[in-house]
């Protein structure tokens, strides 16, 4: 394939970066958006408010040889694209990608990749007749320092992991998106499902599906009765204790963290603001080199990888298939049931 057209739903923060990114990538151009909102669709993204990573969001987009549309199934059905990003609020993801394997493209979702089971169950029956690939935005497998911890447990540097904890929270969110979606359960499925999944989904591939987990958590603190903020505990049914905290219920102005540490008997992973570090048993310190400066975050390297994948013609299930993304929805789902319960909880595999 020559060039590789890409067709983005929705504009706001993801949308509006993945453009952006898309504008850096050679044989990749974006040919077509569709947002609801009339503002961004001439470009205008001030309204945008920014995660980790985000860029300057007081210039207008560059939107020229953009075709752009006020409703993504007409964008689907023009077929001006040979991919469609989905980065729309989480309720409306399964229609779209069922709408994009249809109409024959591949398809790029922004995480959750659904919101109930009976969407993925659609989602997986869809996968077996399609000729087309799919793809999560599950970026903490790309994100420069959680690859290079993946990789250097691969290789042993840890030895045998004893514990791991990982966390991810977040200052309060409330009136950073469209319409306020993150706050509706329905609609995002709350800190636990919308931000929590990106290490519950870490987990799983560092050390594999767990049998079970324990959570516990406190909700309708910023949302409509969603879990906005848990702690959950994997088993395995060994030793290992392995631990993730997520939220978003901190005040506006506390910094947004996203760390963990992995101890090893022979060494131990830690991330913090200061960066990834080894810290080996016998006291030396590294600061590992985690890969290419110009692909600086998790979001530039997953649609650097999927995109290249589809150039190709390769399939891009190098790190992720969609088992696996349907694997940490499984756990995440279960991790709600269980703080729910007050019970340990069996992971129940869609």
């Amino acid at each position: 394939m020559e060039e590789l057209r890409i067709g983005i739903a929705g504009l706001g923060f993801m949308g509006s970066t993945h453009l952006q990114i898309y504008q850096t990538i050679p044989g990749v151009k974006v040919t077509a958006l569709a947002d609801v909102d009339p503002v961004k669709r001439k470009g205008d993204i001030s309204s945008v408010i920014n995660n980790i990573g985000g860029g300057d969001n007081s210039k207008p987009l560059d939107l020229t040889g953009i075709e752009v549309f006020d409703n993504a199934f007409d964008m689907i059905k023009k077929e001006i694209i040979d991919v469609i990003d989905i980065c729309v609020p989480t309720i409306y993801h399964a229609d779209l990608v069922l709408a994009g394997l249809d109409a024959g493209l591949h398809v790029f979702c922004e995480k959750p990749l659904c919101r109930t089971p009976e969407e993925l169950q659609k989602i997986r029956e869809k996968l077996k007749h399609s000729s087309t690939f799919l793809n999560a935005g599950m970026c903490v497998r790309t994100w420069p320092e959680y690859a290079k911890a993946k990789e250097l447990l691969d290789a042993g540097v840890c030895g045998k992991v004893r514990i791991a904890q990982f966390r991810r929270l977040s200052p309060d969110v409330s009136g950073n998106s469209w319409n306020n979606w993150y706050l509706k359960n329905e609609i995002s499925g709350g800190a636990a499902y919308d931000m929590h999944l990106h290490d519950t989904d870490f987990i799983c591939h560092l050390f594999g599906a767990p049998r079970s987990v324990t959570s516990t958590g406190a909700k309708a603190v910023n949302s409509d009765g969603a879990y906005d903020h848990i702690i959950t505990t994997y088993d395995y049914g060994d030793e290992r204790y392995i631990t993730a905290e997520g939220g978003w219920c901190a005040s506006s102005n506390v910094p947004f963290e996203m760390s963990f540490q992995i101890i090893g008997d022979k060494a131990t992973l830690k991330l913090d603001h200061t960066g990834l570090h080894i810290y080996h048993r016998d006291g030396r310190i590294e600061t590992p080199d985690t890969g290419d400066a110009a692909l600086p975050t998790g979001w530039h390297r997953e649609l650097h990888y999927f995109t290249g994948c589809l150039l190709k013609g390769a399939a891009p299930y190098d790190y992720q298939t969609p088992e696996s993304i349907f694997s940490a929805l499984s756990v995440v789902t279960a991790e709600i049931k269980s703080a729910e319960s007050n019970q340990k909880t069996k992971v129940a595999y869609f």
